[in-house]
């Protein structure tokens, strides 16, 4: 079934894909793998002490950068097409296994709606993506 989910939802979470429509603070804490995607509001202290793993984040008011701890995270629209495909698949999975409205609306206006995504990655796992966080690392400077 499609819903939120309470407190710490993800909390150590070490490689599984997980999709949840909310979950409320603490989400991702100490998660060192995986990927979760919220589709809806998050609780304050987002990703406290996440060392690993991906999230994404629908965030049409952008609400959400004020809730992430991002003291060892960072945040950017989610652009590069492998991490855009991947953050799809996940959604058109959650449809699929849950029958929810709100997966279903988000991927029928995707065109419109990827904009309202936050991708959240640890800085130190920066060096260590097989894929740039952005397009705009795959642009040569002019010299």
């Amino acid at each position: 079934a499609a819903g939120r989910a309470g407190e710490r939802f993800a909390v150590r979470n070490s490689g599984a894909s997980v999709v949840v429509e909310g979950c409320g603070s603490n989400g991702c804490e100490y998660m060192t793998g995986g990927v979760a995607v919220i589709l809806g509001r998050i609780g304050a202290n987002f990703g406290a002490g996440m060392t690993g793993g991906m999230a994404y984040i629908y965030d049409p008011k952008a609400t959400a950068e004020d809730l992430i701890n991002a003291e060892s995270l960072v945040t950017c629209a989610v652009s590069h097409p492998h991490w855009e495909a991947q953050l799809r698949g996940l959604i058109e999975a959650h449809v699929v296994e849950t029958g929810s409205r709100h997966g279903e609306r988000i991927l029928a206006n995707w065109a419109d709606e990827r904009a309202n995504f936050l991708q959240v990655c640890p800085k130190e796992m920066l060096v260590h993506l097989a894929h740039p966080l952005s397009d705009e690392a795959l642009k040569v400077p002019a010299e």
